[in-house]
């Protein structure tokens, strides 16, 4: 069986945070706000426009606002989400085929 690729998205997660410099919890809280990682480059805009506020310190002053909370309660990398969803399929997958195999 050939090996399957990461998840497009989560690729342009992982690329966002290598590229603006964000920890894992800062990705996070971006993602549960909705944001889009192709254009966070137009928020963290900030040497050439001084009244902008750094991505970092501006995603967690959004999560604040909007959630009431400073940081997600429980921090997982984009890695780890990902490995937990292909182990979730491929549970998925066997219980599917232990199924049909007992049917």
């Amino acid at each position: 069986m050939k090996a399957k690729k990461a998840n497009p998205k989560l690729l342009a997660w992982i690329d966002a945070r290598k590229r603006h410099h964000l920890s894992y919890a800062q990705v996070q809280m971006a993602r549960e706000l909705g944001m889009n990682p192709v254009t966070l480059g137009k928020i963290d805009n900030h040497t050439q426009e001084r009244w902008k506020s750094p991505l970092p310190r501006f995603i967690e002053e959004l999560y604040l606002k909007r959630f009431g909370k400073a940081a997600p309660e429980t921090v997982m990398s984009i890695e780890e989400r990902a490995h937990l969803e292909r182990q979730k399929e491929q549970a998925r997958r066997a219980a599917k085929q232990h199924a049909r195999e007992t049917a």
